[in-house]
C-alpha cells in the first residue's frame, strides 16, 4: 500500500539504492510509476505492506516501508531486490554495488570505485570534511539526518588519513 514518503514514520526501515549514473527524465517518470505499482503490490505474507520511495539527486533511488504497520520479511525484502533488479536491466544500471561511494565535490556528486575512493584521500583529495552519502542507513529518521555528511561522521572516516 502505498505511502506519500513525508507521511512515513521516523522509525520507517529504508534501503538506498545508488545509481552508477544519473537517471534521466524518462527513467525518473518511469521509476516513479513503476516504484508506485511495486509498492501498491507489495506484501508480508499475504499483508500489505505500508511503503513508499524518493528519487535524490537523480541517483538515489530509497525505498522505505512502515514497520509500525507491518514488518518486511525475508520474502517482501526478496522481492524488493527482485524489483531493483528489474530496473537495473530494463535501463542498464548498476543500482547495487557496494563497492561505488559517493562523495560530494561543491553541488557535484561523484561516484568512485572504493579503490579510487582510497586514492583520493591518499591524495588528499578527499577530507575528513567531505560529503559523503552514509547508504547504510536503514531507518528514515536516519536517512534525513545521517546519509549525507562529513566523511569523519561516517563509516568511510576508516579509510581516513589523520
Amino acid at each position: 500500500m502505498f505511502t506519500e514518503y513525508k507521511n512515513l514514520p521516523d522509525t520507517a526501515r529504508v534501503w538506498i539504492y545508488q545509481s552508477n549514473r544519473e537517471f534521466t527524465e524518462n527513467e525518473i517518470s518511469f521509476i516513479n510509476e513503476k516504484a508506485r505499482e511495486f509498492i501498491n503490490s507489495w506484501t508480508r505474507h499475504g499483508d500489505d505492506l505500508k511503503g513508499s520511495f524518493t528519487i535524490k539527486y537523480n541517483q538515489f533511488l530509497v525505498i522505505g516501508v512502515d514497520v509500525s504497520f507491518n514488518n518486511a520479511s525475508g520474502c517482501s525484502i526478496d522481492a524488493s531486490v527482485h524489483f531493483i533488479q528489474e530496473l537495473e536491466k530494463e535501463f542498464q544500471l548498476d543500482l547495487m554495488d557496494k563497492m561505488n561511494i559517493s562523495f560530494k565535490n561543491g553541488e557535484h556528486i561523484n561516484l568512485v570505485k572504493l579503490p579510487d575512493f582510497q586514492k583520493y584521500v591518499r591524495e588528499k583529495k578527499i577530507t575528513q570534511e567531505t560529503i559523503v552519502f552514509n547508504n547504510m542507513v536503514n531507518t528514515k529518521e536516519d536517512f534525513e539526518h545521517k546519509w549525507e555528511v562529513p566523511a569523519k561522521n561516517s563509516w568511510h572516516k576508516r579509510f581516513l588519513v589523520n
